[in-house]
């Protein structure tokens, strides 16, 4: 049993999932953020180890084939998966466990672990998710197409979670995040 409590988050591209988790384990030093491996190609700016572990799709496949992944799922062309490891790492140090996954990946987590507490977070509009898509200045107009399409898609899951929180106002849904990680707290002190 575990005696931490795992957090999914899940998002759009763009949507601010990560930079909320970044936020959520620079106030709260009992929290910590998965580290998920990828296939991807780094962006500018990104580290090995420290925004994804860049692997080859070799590598990828063969840690599936070695169950190595909590959950895993093809987005884009391309793997994402979170380590089996990385999260016992975690939580054998005590910490509550933010999965900044997708929701495919979301849906595979909570049937392993029901307990867990599933956030989704939205943008407060289409057009605004595509805007924030095209101020990172990261992805060619054909990539943001793609991810556009992708994101109505992923919307359309939202009401798997057990909480939606609009990304309007990055203050305001760091909040609602903070809020959800004390009622998290609260149980894991109190699970009766």
């Amino acid at each position: 049993m575990l005696t931490s409590g795992i957090i999914i988050l899940s998002a759009p591209s763009g949507g601010g999932k990560t930079s909320l988790a970044r936020s959520l384990v620079e106030r709260h030093n009992d929290v910590g953020i998965t580290v998920s491996h990828t296939t991807r190609r780094r962006r500018p700016g990104e580290e090995n180890g420290v925004h994804y572990h860049f692997v080859d799709k070799t590598t990828f496949e063969e840690m599936i084939e070695n169950d190595e992944f909590v959950e895993y799922a093809r987005v884009f062309d391309h793997y994402y998966g979170t380590s089996i490891r990385a999260m016992e790492r975690l939580i054998s140090s005590g910490k509550h466990v933010i999965l900044d996954i997708d929701w495919q990946g979301a849906r595979s987590v909570r049937e392993k672990y029901p307990a867990a507490t599933s956030i989704f977070v939205m943008p407060p509009s289409i057009e605004t998710l595509e805007q924030r898509l095209r101020q990172r200045k990261q992805d060619s107009d054909e990539v943001i197409r793609s991810r556009m399409r992708q994101a109505r898609d992923e919307i359309g899951h939202k009401d798997e979670f057990d909480v939606v929180i609009v990304n309007d106002r990055f203050d305001q849904a760091l909040e609602e995040l903070e809020t959800e990680l004390f009622n998290l707290k609260s149980y894991a002190r109190d699970p009766g």
